[in-house]
């Protein structure tokens, strides 16, 4: 009598919210290459579809699109009830959707800046708080938390922008001392300037940009790559990029006063 065929265990699962473009659509690339299946989050669903049959023709990978404006106030709950029923805990989250503005901050209308705190903050913690319960329940889980280097020191004309990602650094850190032990890790990849739409958007906006120099700015995929694997290591800090380190480490030791002046500096020779 013939031995029943033992069936393949399940891959491992990612969502990756703006997961349509940029660093978002890179790191689902990389999550699709180590094996895992995909739960693709974004607003266009034309963009995400094309992803899922690129992802699975070149991965043979599943790939799960799940259009969603995550600005919106129940969207997070919405899509853990749905992967709740369908039995999709996800073992890696993802949190990379985001925009930027870069203006001076009194030349933004009220809800520019409420737009970037919607999507920037609340969304990403939304998603935090309906998914990392059901990873703790397991034991079991990773998080990748995109922020910035503007997360490490004031940004002026992107004064939002940067103090969003400040409080996702802040998050991520303190998190992954809650989580210790836990079987649950948590990661932020603060990138510097990366070569993706929202910088070619930023770029359009403000000419100045242009002239940034070419080693300045990151290539989005070996970003992704550094931020998949630091993810995957369990580390709780990725900055990609020598300069972006140097900044970061700098960032951390400069009085405050300085970080300002030099910030302020930047800004105007940009703008």
């Amino acid at each position: 009598m013939a031995a029943p065929r033992a069936h393949p265990a399940p891959r491992p699962l990612a969502l990756v919210t703006g997961a349509s473009s940029g660093i978002g659509e890179a790191l689902t690339h990389c999550f699709a290459r180590a094996g895992h299946d995909l739960v693709l989050v974004a607003r266009s669903v034309d963009k995400l579809q094309a992803l899922a049959a690129k992802l699975k023709a070149q991965y043979q990978v599943a790939a799960l699109v799940m259009p969603a404006d995550l600005a919106s106030l129940e969207a997070a709950q919405r899509l853990a009830r749905s992967l709740k029923r369908r039995k999709k805990i996800p073992d890696v989250l993802v949190n990379c959707a985001g925009v930027l503005e870069q203006r001076p901050f009194v030349h933004m209308r009220a809800a520019d800046h409420q737009a970037m705190i919607d999507l920037n903050i609340s969304a990403l913690t939304a998603m935090l708080s309906h998914f990392l319960p059901m990873m703790l329940a397991r034991g079991s889980g990773r998080v990748l938390n995109v922020a910035s280097i503007a997360a490490f020191q004031p940004v002026p004309s992107l004064a939002t922008y940067a103090a969003s990602k400040a409080y996702v650094l802040s998050l991520t850190e303190s998190l992954s001392e809650e989580l210790k032990d836990s079987g649950v890790s948590i990661t932020a990849l603060c990138p510097g300037i990366t070569a993706t739409q929202m910088l070619s958007h930023a770029t359009q906006a403000n000419q100045q940009l242009g002239k940034l120099p070419h080693f300045l700015i990151g290539d989005v995929h070996e970003v992704a790559r550094q931020g998949f694997e630091a993810c995957m290591a369990g580390d709780v800090i990725c900055v990609p990029g020598v300069i972006n380190r140097a900044a970061m480490l700098a960032s951390r030791s400069t009085p405050k006063w300085l970080l300002r002046r030099v910030g302020g500096l930047l800004a105007r020779a940009t703008s």
